[in-house]
């Protein structure tokens, strides 16, 4: 009997997804557990595998197109199977018991493990291509079907190719980003001739859709107000300068930033609060998302109970989170359940700025560069290092006070950054 496969829910904003790549035609024979297809959601582009056995009969969604959560994706079954009924009949989603297993079996792929960083090639001097460690114990590459294709296609030797999927694994991202050891990576644009009017248009992305959706939704939907605070920094830059000087510690500004806003929310639950229409919900547990950018536009990958880690494992959480984003391999479970919201542009000389609330939270800081400043201390102008914080609160939670009362306490841990260890 013929199964029908639909597309899936791979995040839990996800509305449609593009099918990027198939790995089957039409005709082939597909088993359990075998990659169908690589699909595109809002967040990343995630293998998807067949749930049945049998003969691809029908693709109801071509490479690059997209298509709703629930509509036909494939149809599985005997070769020579009539399937005229299925595709002239009910399009509807499958029964919710259904699609629910299927969603829990996609939900529980493990999450690869972190990319170990690797030197870059020397530039120097144009060096050989290194053979990739991806073969396994009996010399075989470890490659899925459509990397191999893909590297044959395009004249790439595959034991030249670094795995990234599980195990050292090749896959379609690593031959699409292959890059040959001798020969510096070339920039793909080129300039118009002068006086000569040019542009390209580019497809937007299921990110992308999804951050102008949502964002849109909050602007224009929560009424935002800004509450801006100089930070006075010295103490610290004098905090974060010993405790780097332990062997093995890694300390940025942003790690004590997320743990004086984590332990300020302890004393200010308004802030660490939802709108959910009828009711507000103030949420007792503690979950940061700290906005990283990558090259589709911006993921919130969450450090959970952020009010029980220090500044070290914050870090460790934070930098593990960064590598997955750019690599395109957080799961859901790294991005959902955000409480608040960080997003610190200080690292690019940017002094002040404000953010749009990333929803369900009803308040995002926005973080600024450390810059020197004169100060007055004492009755005496001195050099000084001040950072501007800039809060945006949804005033349906959040009153002006209770997020001045919020920004004055986290303003405390700062710039007594011992107080944050008791």
């Amino acid at each position: 009997m013929a199964e029908v496969v639909y597309m899936p829910k791979l995040s839990d904003t996800m509305t449609e997804g593009v099918v990027a790549e198939w790995t089957k035609k039409v005709g082939d024979a597909v088993s359990s557990g075998e990659v169908l297809a690589e699909i595109e959601t809002d967040k990343a582009t995630m293998e998807f595998e067949s749930f049945y056995d049998g003969v691809l009969l029908h693709i109801g969604v071509e490479k690059g197109q997209a298509a709703p959560v629930n509509a036909i994706l494939a149809i599985i079954g005997e070769k020579g199977e009539d399937i005229s009924g299925i595709l002239s009949g009910d399009t509807a989603a499958p029964a919710a018991a259904k699609e629910e297993k299927k969603e829990e079996k996609a939900a529980a792929a493990p999450s690869p493990e972190p990319i170990k960083e690797t030197a870059p090639a020397a530039k120097a001097q144009p060096v050989s291509a290194p053979v990739a460690q991806t073969t396994s114990t009996d010399g075989r590459v470890v490659a899925s079907p459509l990397a191999k294709k893909l590297a044959s296609e395009k004249g790439i030797d595959i034991n030249t190719v670094q795995g990234t999927g599980e195990g050292g694994r090749i896959v379609k991202r690593d031959v699409d980003h292959y890059v040959p050891y001798d020969a510096p990576a070339r920039a793909s644009f080129t300039a118009a001739p002068a006086g000569v009017e040019s542009y390209t248009d580019e497809p937007v992305s299921q990110m992308r859709k999804t951050i102008a959706r949502r964002l849109a939704e909050s602007k224009f939907t929560a009424p935002h107000f800004y509450l801006t605070l100089d930070i006075d920094m010295d103490n610290a830059i004098a905090a974060r300068k010993a405790l780097n000087a332990t062997e093995g510690v890694k300390v940025s500004f942003n790690d004590m930033v997320i743990k004086a806003v984590a332990i300020s929310l302890r004393q200010h639950p308004a802030v660490n609060s939802a709108w959910l229409g009828d009711t507000i919900r103030r949420n007792q547990h503690i979950h940061i998302g700290v906005a990283v950018a990558v090259e589709e536009g911006l993921l919130v990958p969450v450090v959970r109970f952020a009010d029980t880690k220090g500044f070290a494992q914050i870090g460790d959480e934070v930098r593990t989170y960064a590598k997955k984003a750019k690599d395109k391999k957080l799961q859901p479970s790294d991005w959902e359940g955000n409480t608040f919201t960080i997003s610190n542009l200080g690292m690019f000389g940017i002094e002040e700025f404000t953010a749009i609330i990333n929803p369900p939270d009803s308040c995002i800081m926005a973080v600024g560069g450390i810059k020197e400043v004169p100060v007055v201390k004492n009755g005496q102008v001195v050099p000084g290092n001040v950072m501007k914080v800039t809060l945006s609160c949804d005033h349906r939670v959040v009153d002006g006070a209770s997020g001045a009362a919020f920004l004055q306490t986290f303003k405390g841990y700062l710039e007594n950054p011992v107080t944050m260890l008791l």
